[in-house]
């Protein structure tokens, strides 16, 4: 569906078009001559390496450049020591991400010494970071191509432009209203794939740094979502993930406002897709319409995620989440009563500013009473420029510590016994993969989310299955395909 022009019919002649995505696939062609070029030289096709470093919008924009890339003539390749070009789609919600970026590039500049015609790119939210393009600029000046989070779309453009030069290409922009459509994509699995529904985030609680690197929120329009999932399960896929810094947000700045539980209604009516999954929801604007539509829906997965970040109510007011302890608990009491066979899962940060270990009391008091199946949990990381990093009150290291290790044992104690409850149920799953451990063994997702490995064939993979589960081992199961 991406390809809707093909670079190999654009006539390089003519005048360079104006208009998006025929500009970026009259640049993909550019790059197949190059590519083309290549071949002839070197007896084989230029090989490229992606390398995701983030959360889901950026393995669905990882997609992207790989479709980009193979449209531009590249193979793409898993290691980065056969690679001709090294991507790298950054992260930068934590100060750790970038250290392991820096640390990568150390590596690829031994790399390069050996090959000095390979080539190497940044992208992704890390680039939006004015004090870490600084140093990249400064301290890895061997890097070819640096760009950020809102004009990926011109990845063609971009790529044919380092390919040109001789120098380092940088194209950074503070913020866009732009969303280009139609352009390549490679996806990971032919039966699932991720959507993105909207971009961006209005939020700006005080910890994070993603509205700053990611710009405002912008929804797709609805029309062009319905038409890409249409599409995409033409061509097999039967799961897709909708995405979105907020996905209770979509649509609210649409020329035509429609709501999330709207969308996911007209979504719910295409023939042949099978499973809806989204993520991620904040709780302050989780609508009554949404839990009812995820109610009766025979389609959207019995999984939400909720964040809780902190389970105090006055560290949540500092961190600008907009909702109260009590205000959070009455929600997840709603939504598991309208949906009882519903698993909730969430993120939670320890080590705020300010925070005391009666304010990690508060939170590990909301994990028992909201029996989370999962917890995703973090150390508080500061981030320049977020509201979090000026506070004078920084919780100290060892306090952080000593709470972070009292909230996890509760978390992995409630959400053992959360998963265990459905021991000796059969239940339908999607057979994602061959199992990374266990060769004889596939692995697949229940609609809750947990993890399953049984034996099976692996002509299997891509098909929703019934498994009885039958033993529990903390977050996953070992199962058997049940038989009629």
């Amino acid at each position: 569906m991406y390809n809707k022009i093909n670079p190999e019919n654009i006539n390089l002649s003519t005048e360079l078009p104006v208009q998006e995505p025929e500009r970026q696939y009259y640049f993909i062609a550019r790059c197949q001559k190059w590519a083309e070029g290549f071949e002839e030289k070197n007896c084989r096709r230029p090989r490229a390496c992606v390398v995701n470093m983030g959360c889901q919008m950026n393995a669905r924009d990882s997609e992207k450049l790989a479709g980009i890339l193979e449209s531009a003539g590249y193979i793409l390749t898993e290691g980065e020591e056969e690679a001709d070009f090294v991507i790298y789609n950054t992260c930068t919600v934590r100060d750790n991400a970038n250290q392991k970026v820096y640390g990568r590039l150390g590596h690829l500049n031994s790399l390069k010494k050996r090959n000095p015609s390979l080539k190497v790119a940044l992208c992704g939210c890390m680039m939006q970071e004015p004090s870490a393009l600084e140093k990249i600029r400064k301290s890895y000046s061997f890097v070819d191509l640096i760009f950020g989070t809102h004009n990926i779309y011109k990845f063609g453009e971009l790529l044919y432009g380092m390919l040109e030069a001789e120098g380092m290409v940088v194209d950074i922009w503070q913020d866009t209203d732009q969303i280009v459509e139609n352009l390549p994509v490679e996806r990971k699995y032919p039966f699932k794939s991720g959507i993105n529904i909207m971009f961006g985030c209005n939020n700006f609680c005080s910890y994070c740094i993603v509205p700053y690197v990611r710009g405002r929120e912008r929804s797709r329009k609805p029309e062009d979502i319905l038409s890409e999932i249409k599409a995409l399960v033409a061509e097999g896929v039967i799961e897709v993930m909708l995405l979105g810094q907020n996905v209770n947000s979509y649509g609210k700045n649409l020329e035509n406002p429609i709501s999330f539980a709207q969308l996911l209604g007209e979504i719910e009516k295409i023939e042949g897709l099978q499973r809806i999954r989204f993520m991620t929801s904040h709780p302050k604007d989780l609508s009554d319409g949404l839990i009812q539509v995820m109610k009766e829906s025979k389609k959207i997965c019995r999984h939400l995620h909720l964040p809780l970040q902190s389970g105090s109510t006055r560290i949540l007011s500092a961190m600008n989440r907009r909702y109260t302890k009590e205000q959070y608990l009455a929600l997840v009491e709603k939504i598991r009563r309208e949906i009882p066979d519903i698993a909730i899962t969430t993120d939670i940060i320890v080590g705020f500013p300010g925070e005391q270990p009666e304010d990690v009391d508060e939170t590990i008091d909301v994990v028992r009473k909201a029996k989370y199946d999962n917890a995703f949990t973090f150390i508080y990381s500061k981030r320049t420029g977020t509201p979090a990093a000026a506070m004078e009150n920084q919780t100290p290291e060892e306090t952080v510590k000593e709470g972070f290790g009292r909230l996890l044992k509760v978390v992995q104690e409630t959400a053992r016994e959360q998963i265990s409850r459905l021991e000796g149920q059969t239940l339908e799953a999607l057979v994602e993969e061959v199992n990374q451990q266990d060769g004889s063994l596939l692995t697949g997702r229940l609609s809750n989310n947990t993890i399953v490995h049984f034996q099976g064939d692996q002509s299997l993979i891509g098909q929703i299955v019934p498994v009885c589960l039958k033993e529990c081992h903390g977050f996953y199961y070992l199962g058997e395909i049940a038989r009629e």
